[in-house]
């Protein structure tokens, strides 16, 4: 059975039950519902109803499951809960959800904007809308709650069904007028195309882009511009010159090489930080080697002068012949040049400082009391 009509005047209704509209979609299954209190909200004229959003409430005045759905992809079920099938083609399913019930003759009441309610004509496939600015469905619209057929041709007479929204934008609410065109007495609607001219209460032909238009209606595109004519479709997409690409296109690289420039002198500038750091490091190790040479070199004098028995001649002299002797050698490189501070053990325990030319033998004690020798 098709539920009672949601004609406008159920708006007062919802004034009148307050204290509804805080309870309204929170019942769950079996709870307790009034079905009085649905109704369409004011501003969007959304179905409202008491019972959550996976049950309606039945002529019991309880929550039952519902037994249809409208959409493909239905709001409040979890994806472990399987929602209801859709209606099987002839068939629809009401505002509430219930069951499916087939579509409604013409000149039947039906739910408010239901276009999919009513029955379509023989020739559908010539009145229905293929435009997607959802006209009609199948030929047929419900318009005042009425089933009707899209076949009115130009110059026959129409009134004009209104219907004010709430929207909302960057400051704040305002109504947006949404028209309808119905045609008394007969069932009918003006044909893809027309549209019911406000003053004249007639149909009129649709109005090409550039035109001067009022409403959005007036354009066979659905879309007057604020500077009252016709645009393009709101979906259209929007195509620009080939000269847009190509600066686009310079400006993509210019910024890679811009990019790749600026790296350029920012990695340089560090390297030859780092570099410095280096270098001066260098430096220091290389004072510090030159002093402790110089440490040696002195280390060494001070040793000659307090052996007994040497003199700074017989040192010469000394130097001298142990480097006469040393040229008749073969002169033997070393592979890599080591520490000035490396000792070397030789056999018999004794080290070996190899920080000069004369080397230096020490020897550990005797441990029968033999003495010690340098």
């Amino acid at each position: 059975m098709l539920p009672a009509l949601l004609l406008p005047p159920t708006l007062l209704l919802a004034l009148l039950s307050g204290p509804a509209l805080s309870l309204a979609g929170d019942v769950n299954f079996g709870g307790s519902c009034n079905p009085d209190h649905q109704k369409l909200q004011e501003g969007t004229f959304q179905f409202q109803t008491d019972c959550n959003a996976q049950t309606f409430c039945a002529a019991n005045g309880t929550c039952a499951h519902r037994g249809c759905r409208q959409d493909e992809f239905p709001f409040g079920y979890d994806k472990d809960k399987k929602p209801p099938e859709r209606c099987p083609k002839g068939m629809f399913c009401p505002d509430e959800q219930d069951e499916c019930q087939p579509l409604l003759p013409v000149g039947s009441a039906c739910q408010f904007n239901r276009d999919d309610e009513c029955e379509g004509p023989p020739n559908f496939k010539e009145l229905e809308d293929t435009t997607g600015f959802g006209l009609n469905v199948n030929g047929s619209v419900c318009l005042n709650n009425i089933c009707m057929w899209a076949n009115v041709t130009v110059g026959l007479p129409c009134i004009v069904q209104n219907t004010a929204y709430t929207a909302y934008g960057p400051d704040g609410e305002f109504i947006d007028i949404v028209s309808r065109q119905v045609l008394p007495p007969i069932p009918g609607n003006c044909r893809v195309g027309l549209y019911c001219d406000a003053q004249q209460l007639v149909c009129v032909q649709g109005k090409q882009v550039g035109e001067q238009c009022d409403a959005d209606k007036e354009c066979l595109t659905y879309n007057c511009l604020a500077s009252g004519t016709c645009g393009e479709r709101a979906d259209t997409p929007r195509e620009v010159g080939k000269w847009v690409y190509v600066v686009v296109g310079i400006c993509i690289f210019g910024g890679m090489v811009g990019t790749l420039v600026g790296l350029y002198f920012i990695h340089r500038k560090d390297r030859n930080q780092e570099r410095e750091k280096r270098l001066q490091y260098w430096r220091e190790q290389n004072a510090f080697r030159q002093n402790i040479m110089q440490m040696q070199e002195t280390a060494r004098t001070s040793l000659m002068d307090f052996t007994p028995g040497a003199s700074p001649r017989s040192t010469l002299y000394g130097r001298e012949q142990l480097q006469s002797e040393d040229s008749q050698a073969p002169m033997l490189h070393q592979a890599s040049k080591s520490s000035a501070l490396r000792y070397y053990v030789s056999d018999d325990g004794s080290q070996i400082d190899d920080r000069s030319d004369e080397d230096l033998m020490m020897r550990r004690r005797d441990p029968q009391g033999h003495g010690e020798r340098f």
